[in-house]
């Protein structure tokens, strides 16, 4: 008989552990880059309308655009990042969809 101490309460039946596999679908990343054409002020308002950012984030990620050079500004699946980045690209904004 070993010392251990039982785990489980007199009378408990203690169910397996199952692993269920769940797809993930990847996420992609709309990434912003910098350029010496468009105003904060444009940048501002193509993020919010086009990513639905609230004005400080969209204040946020056109500041780190600015000194970083580039930024990380919508996230999700691939068909759904298509048309967002297609409408900041017509709007002049240097975008590309990333993995």
């Amino acid at each position: 008989m070993n010392s251990y101490p039982s785990l489980s309460k007199p009378g408990t039946k203690v169910k397996p552990q199952v692993e269920v596999e769940t797809e993930v679908k990847p996420t992609h990343t709309i990434i912003l880059y910098n350029d010496d054409v468009n105003t904060f002020d444009h940048v501002i308002e193509m993020l919010m309308k086009y990513c639905d950012h609230q004005p400080e984030q969209a204040e946020q990620c056109a500041f780190i655009v600015h000194h970083v050079g580039k930024c990380g500004v919508k996230n999700g699946e691939y068909d759904k990042l298509v048309p967002i980045c297609s409408a900041l690209l017509e709007r002049g904004l240097s975008a590309q969809i990333e993995e």
